[in-house]
């Protein structure tokens, strides 16, 4: 394809497993890479909100890896199946959506995509277009296919149905559903999350029924929203928005904690937000990330803003006073920074001091130190650890400090 970048089938094969959770069937992938032509790689979405959110961008992203490769993306719009929703990892039913509603998301979804997705390169599907002229005959002849059984096997459905919990006829028939655009569109591999596996596969299966090949399943991370715990999601709240205002934006990545900001990091950004987070102290790292995603979507000039915004805005009214300390000066001036943790409490034990400054975690008068062997000498002044923890050091060369 024009444009595209040439590579041996290894070589995309190992630049297409990055970040992945699971490739199904293995070796199936390296295999039709083999074959020397364009692959039609799947990405389904249902518009059930108005908006993408960063969890979105993990397939998206790897979408656009294939279509750099010169590999053919297919976004199939579900605004036929997003009257059902998708019921994965789900324990109740969603309400039905308006035919309004989804028109309306649907056209959000598809322009918003294509701030990662090349357009020329990408061909759209709407499941209306197949669905909204299957025949009853033909809904019976697809049910026909799959047994209860079969369906109850899938997680959620399991767990509801043990415990009593409701599950309408169209939740199980979603998985047929995603399935068939499968088979209308002859996908050679479909993206998603790991909790698409059932569905991926049904449609795999659905596929060989109708005499193909079979899809195989790239099965991506899932990313947990602001709150840590649950899958990201506009309807828990937990969302960051591609399309929310920078300064919004900048600051729900500031606020969410430092082990989710690593997992974003790995996720989101792991090729352009530069050092790993062993040589970056937490904030900085955040801060790289926060500016990184902020650029990607809304431009340079919009994410130095929105840092500016944070930093003077949020930031400061953090810091706590600083504590008061003098401490004496060791023989040949100054002290070493391990021992200054240690006597002004900010640190337990030597060994733990040490820790701190290996880590980025310890700034003198706003710098990082990462030197173990570092003294803090006259004309020093701010030692902080973390973002709580600042005290205003004074040395002299006889008595005792209040240390």
């Amino acid at each position: 394809m024009e444009g595209a970048v040439v590579k041996r089938p290894e070589e995309q094969y190992a630049i297409l497993c990055r970040g992945t959770e699971r490739i199904l069937p293995e070796g199936e992938l390296l295999r039709k890479l083999r074959e020397g032509r364009a692959l039609r790689v799947k990405l389904g979405v249902d518009p059930t909100a108005p908006d993408l959110h960063l969890g979105h961008t993990i397939a998206l992203s790897k979408l656009r890896e294939f279509q750099d490769l010169g590999h053919q993306a297919v976004l199939v719009i579900g605004d036929f199946t997003a009257m059902i929703g998708d019921p994965s990892g789900r324990s109740a039913m969603r309400p039905v959506l308006s035919p309004e509603e989804i028109q309306r998301n649907a056209r959000t979804y598809q322009e918003q995509a294509f701030k990662i997705l090349l357009r020329e390169r990408c061909e759209i599907r709407h499941n209306r277009e197949w669905f909204s002229t299957l025949t009853m005959e033909d809904t019976v002849r697809l049910c026909a296919q799959y047994t209860i059984a079969r369906l109850l096997e899938r997680e959620d459905f399991g767990r509801r149905y043990r415990a009593g919990d409701p599950i309408g006829v169209h939740e199980l028939l979603y998985p047929l559903l995603q399935g068939h655009d499968s088979v209308v569109i002859s996908a050679d591999l479909e993206l998603g999350g790991t909790d698409q596996t059932f569905n991926i596969l049904v449609g795999r299966e659905l596929q060989r029924g109708a005499g193909g090949e079979g899809q195989v399943a790239m099965l991506l991370p899932i990313l947990e929203g602001t709150d840590g715990v649950q899958k990201m999601s506009k309807s828990l709240g937990n969302a960051i928005g591609i399309q929310e205002a920078p300064r919004e934006m900048y600051g729900k990545l500031m606020r969410i904690s430092d082990e989710l900001m690593l997992r974003y990091r790995d996720r989101l950004a792991s090729e352009t937000v530069g050092e790993g987070p062993e040589q970056v102290h937490p904030m900085d790292a955040k801060k790289q990330l926060a500016r990184t995603l902020v650029e990607r979507f809304h431009g340079a000039a919009a994410a130095e803003d929105a840092q500016r915004f944070f930093e003077g805005r949020h930031q400061e009214r953090e810091l706590v006073d600083p504590e008061e300390h003098e401490l004496v000066e060791e023989g040949d001036g100054g002290i070493w920074i391990c021992k200054l943790l240690r006597e002004i409490r900010f640190a337990p034990s030597t060994s733990e001091a040490r820790r701190l400054v290996q880590q980025g975690a310890v700034r003198v008068d706003g710098t990082v130190v990462k030197d173990v062997d570092y003294r803090f000498r006259r004309g020093d002044s701010l030692v902080q650890v973390g973002r709580r923890r600042l005290a205003r050091v004074a040395l002299h060369t006889g008595g005792t400090g209040d240390a």
